[in-house]
């Protein structure tokens, strides 16, 4: 028999403003949906408005009476993440949830965004840190709680200082690897920031050990026109409980941006099988993630980079 499905009890999010990224399925709706569920008013920006409808639909069809609604985001615009950064400040509502889950994953061949950054660096990365950074005093204004969504993949990889747009040499996974450990970094030095200055902002990171979604499915957007090879054996063994659900999967995200007892700079991920599955826990940082002043390197080539001052203004809206 394979093990009970692990879950959480989330508290009462009525009168919380929560936004998650890439949630038009995958990790990202399964989280919208339980924000939801909670009490959360949940915020989707979304670079498909199609899917986005969609998985309206699909919340509203488990939570009946959500309240839920759509913004335009492409992650791999630092024009789209400042307009819609001008709209939420515009709307002038604090932010008390962000989850920091979207991303892209593996394409075969080295790929920009509009900016010309390498594709996984700066939608998986620098699209995050900039929107933070348009969201810095919306953030203030709610006491935040952001939560930031990373890999397993963060666990063995590591920084190429030398070539961080890959040009000179690309390769997919250490690429992608590269993209989770900065985001990693910028979240922890995040919290070290707040906790300094005085922001109110807590910043959590968490993994959701392995589950068969979209990530490893064939992607033609990406060049990928065939799903992941390892992808069929990890639905088998999500069956199994030996790797996760996408319903699983979820938990140490929630955990992390919903619980009283969740705590600023800390990991949380699956406890079971080496971090694949299993109940949501605090877990040590990964090694890459452990240096401080990598920490302070990714902030401030992040801040030149994006060209947005990462800067805690007064809050906004409180």
């Amino acid at each position: 028999m394979p093990p009970t499905r692990p879950d959480i009890t989330v508290p009462d999010l009525s009168g919380k403003l929560a936004v998650v990224t890439g949630a038009s399925d995958g990790f990202g709706l399964g989280l919208a949906t339980r924000l939801a569920a909670a009490g959360a008013e949940v915020l989707l920006p979304v670079r498909n408005p199609r899917k986005g409808h969609a998985a309206i639909g699909r919340i509203a069809d488990q939570v009946p009476g959500a309240h839920v609604s759509l913004r335009e985001l492409d992650l791999s615009s630092l024009a789209s993440v400042a307009a819609l950064g001008r709209t939420l400040r515009d709307e002038g509502r604090p932010i008390h949830i962000l989850v920091n889950n979207a991303g892209v994953m593996d394409p075969p061949e080295r790929l920009t965004t509009v900016d010309g950054f390498e594709l996984q660096w700066g939608t998986n990365h620098l699209g995050h840190v900039a929107l933070v950074a348009h969201l810095l005093p919306l953030l203030r204004a709610g006491r935040a709680r952001v939560t930031t969504q990373l890999s397993i993949a963060a666990r063995f990889g590591t920084i190429n200082w030398d070539d961080l747009n890959w040009e000179r040499s690309y390769h997919s996974r250490r690429a992608y690897a590269q993209s989770k450990i900065a985001l990693g970094l910028f979240a922890l030095e995040l919290d070290r920031r707040s906790q300094a200055g005085g922001w109110d902002i807590t910043s959590t990171i968490s993994h959701p050990g392995v589950a068969p979604t979209n990530l490893l499915a064939a992607q033609p957007g990406l060049g990928r026109v065939q799903e992941v090879r390892q992808y069929r054996m990890i639905r088998t063994l999500s069956r199994w409980r030996v790797m996760g659900t996408v319903e699983t999967a979820v938990l140490p995200a929630l955990l992390a941006a919903t619980s009283p007892d969740a705590r600023g700079g800390l990991l949380y991920g699956p406890s079971r099988f080496g971090g694949l599955s299993g109940a949501p826990t605090a877990q040590p940082l990964y090694r890459p993630l452990r240096s401080t002043e990598d920490a302070e390197r990714i902030w401030h080539v992040s801040e030149q980079l994006t060209a947005v001052p990462l800067t805690a203004p007064e809050p906004h809206g409180r």
